[in-house]
């Protein structure tokens, strides 16, 4: 994402926590800028899990789907930003829902090819237990953490995983569905990705507007967790206009050109040593 934005000057890294993951990298930029060593931090929560799950298992195949969804953070001398977070592990339920091989500890060979052991394996039942109980667990302690209550919320968002567990703790917090964001029906469990894509749509539909409070909570492979508050402000559209935003768009396309000449190139290059050793041959 870096070089297709042709982010020059931008520092970039991966953070997997599975389906917490867009909070985790939240609470992570929103710290990067609290410590003034960012301006501006962009976080993307995508997966594609097509490419994971194992389309001979029914348990799992009609479950997941592909998604990506960004937000963009910056310093702000006002009210809006991250009020509270909440993050939380249990690496003692990683096999709950995980991929067996592919990593350090298991490393792809022939034997895990044949066992299908790169494929999502889900203890499904095993998951819903932990999902309902974390899900008003974590929101509780967030807000807890923010000095706020449920009634100073606009609107929850939570993982896209399934709407039998939204519901369930929409009933433990004694609150109706319809201040839940919810669009699974659509996408299906996007991991990482369904928080930014629920939040971007709510924003679309007017359901969030300046000065909201949000919260967001997220659960899933690990065991992992993750809930923040915010306060939500969108950027004013004049600063785009603006001669730094300008300049700024003249410099990001001039990398972006320079980011695509370049991997054109490589793509010659490697073509023609391609040719070349087949001649050989």
């Amino acid at each position: 994402m870096q070089n297709a934005l042709g982010a020059i000057n931008a520092g970039a890294y991966d953070l997997n926590a599975g389906c917490s993951g867009f909070i985790y990298a939240l609470v992570a930029g929103s710290q990067a800028i609290a410590s003034g060593e960012c301006e501006r931090v962009l976080v993307i929560g995508a997966d594609t899990l097509s490419r994971t799950v194992d389309w001979e298992d029914r348990s799992t195949s009609v479950l997941f789907g592909d998604g990506a969804g960004a937000v963009v953070l910056r310093a702000s001398t006002g009210s809006a930003g991250v009020l509270a977070n909440v993050l939380g592990a249990d690496g003692s339920g990683c096999e709950m829902l995980y991929i067996p091989a592919g990593g350090s500890a298991k490393p792809a060979c022939q034997e895990t090819i044949d066992q299908r052991e790169h494929y999502i394996r889900m203890n499904g039942s095993a998951v819903y237990y932990f999902a309902t109980r974390i899900l008003p667990n974590a929101t509780e302690q967030v807000l807890r953490k923010a000095g706020l209550t449920l009634d100073q919320i606009n609107l929850l968002i939570p993982h896209q995983a399934n709407r039998r567990i939204i519901e369930s703790a929409a009933k433990r917090l004694k609150l109706p569905i319809e201040r839940f964001a919810m669009n699974l029906q659509e996408y299906g469990n996007t991991s990482a990705a369904s928080i930014p894509i629920a939040l971007c749509e709510a924003h679309s539909e007017g359901r969030i507007q300046p000065d909201d409070n949000l919260l967001m909570v997220g659960f899933g492979a690990g065991l992992t967790w993750a809930a923040g508050v915010v306060c939500w402000s969108a950027a004013q559209g004049g600063e785009q206009r603006s001669a730094r935003g300008i300049w700024r768009w003249m410099v990001y396309t001039t990398a972006r050109l320079r980011s695509l000449t370049r991997s054109a190139t490589i793509r010659t290059i490697r073509k023609m040593d391609e040719c070349t050793r087949q001649r050989k041959h």
